[in-house]
């Protein structure tokens, strides 16, 4: 999941490269949301097995409530900060 500098905008998706993908998104290279909203802050993310897993468990998370996707977060990045650089 990704935010913008004050955590106010939470963008849910998928990727078989995330480092490439975030730096895309940081960058201002994709049109859409994240280029619109200033989505740029890395704060969570998950490994899956294969593609279908994937995408039954964004689907998951974007059916959630935003209460659900901070609780989320916090068990990972309880600060919230960007985690690009570790990845």
């Amino acid at each position: 999941m990704m935010t913008n500098k004050n955590n106010k905008v939470l963008y849910t998706g998928i990727t078989n490269d995330l480092k490439r993908r975030t730096y895309e998104h940081r960058e201002k290279l994709v049109e859409g949301f994240t280029k619109k909203y200033n989505v740029v802050k890395l704060v969570y993310y998950e490994v899956c097995r294969d593609v279908k897993s994937s995408i039954l468990r964004e689907k998951q998370i974007k059916d959630g409530s935003r209460a659900k996707k901070e609780k989320l977060i916090d068990t990972m990045n309880p600060e919230w900060k960007d985690i690009y650089e570790e990845l």
